[in-house]
């Protein structure tokens, strides 16, 4: 699932194609608004709130929708052919560019002055810019008998983390995944981590933790799993964490993340 910088960046592109301008098609291929037709309407703004996307357009309406495995947003000169298939769930166009939702896990039409229906349970966002570290840190802490692993990835206690940022933020905070949330010290160390590396990649569509841009070397461990460690040489461990049937995949270093910090 696209994380908080790809849904950050993939903002970032629709607003350059639809900001500002007056739709001149809308096509809804999704049952529940099929019938709904925002011709005419000038696009307000687009902004990522975690995982989901906001567009809003004139007259108090917004656009929700959310990548989930395997959606995209393809932007394309207007009148562009579009892709064939049953992939296309929504698109919004002006008299420049066309925008193409592809295989969109989730799309809504819903007043602007309600999206918090939609996105209120989420935590502060990563890379927002009402990003509140203290109230992330509060919403880790109320959960102490979790272990961090499943925690970073609630979008309740904050918002933009997948298991990508998960693996590479607890693997530079030398941290097992399954350590306990209310027996670590310093969560706000954790949080500031998090914020600092997806901000850094937010900009850029090569990913990296490491520094290093050539391939394979991109990751500490994650996408390494059974390959050398690129900090001790030992073997990265793979395995799931969580409770059925919500259990996601893990990578992590046993040795350079032990399950009981040092001491």
């Amino acid at each position: 699932m696209p994380e908080g910088d790809v849904v950050y960046r993939t903002a970032r592109r629709l607003g350059q194609a639809l900001d500002g301008r007056v739709l001149t098609r809308s096509d809804f291929r999704v049952p529940r608004h099929a019938t709904a037709d925002l011709t005419g309407r000038t696009v307000l703004t687009t902004v990522s709130r975690g995982k989901h996307l906001l567009t809003r357009v004139e007259g108090g309406l917004t656009v929700h929708t959310h990548l989930r495995m395997e959606g995209s947003w393809q932007i394309s000169p207007a009148g562009r052919t579009l892709p064939r298939g049953d992939v296309i769930r929504l698109v919004l166009a002006n008299s420049r560019w066309q925008a193409v939702g592809i295989r969109l896990g989730m799309v809504d039409l819903v007043a602007t002055d309600s999206e918090e229906r939609l996105v209120g349970h989420l935590g502060p966002d990563l890379l927002g810019a009402d990003w509140d570290e203290a109230e992330a840190v509060r919403r880790l802490a109320r959960q102490p008998e979790t272990s961090i692993g499943v925690a970073l990835l609630d979008q309740r206690n904050l918002a933009g983390i997948g298991a990508i940022y998960r693996a590479e933020i607890l693997f530079l905070a030398g941290m097992s995944p399954w350590r306990r949330v209310g027996t670590i010290g310093d969560l706000g160390a954790i949080v500031s981590l998090a914020r600092r590396l997806m901000d850094a990649n937010k900009e850029r569509p090569d990913r990296t933790t490491t520094g290093d841009l050539r391939p394979g070397r991109g990751m500490w461990v994650y996408g390494r799993a059974g390959r050398p460690c690129l900090r001790c040489g030992h073997r990265i461990s793979r395995g799931e964490i969580g409770a059925q049937p919500q259990e996601r995949l893990i990578v992590w270093c046993r040795h350079c993340q032990p399950e009981e910090p040092a001491g």
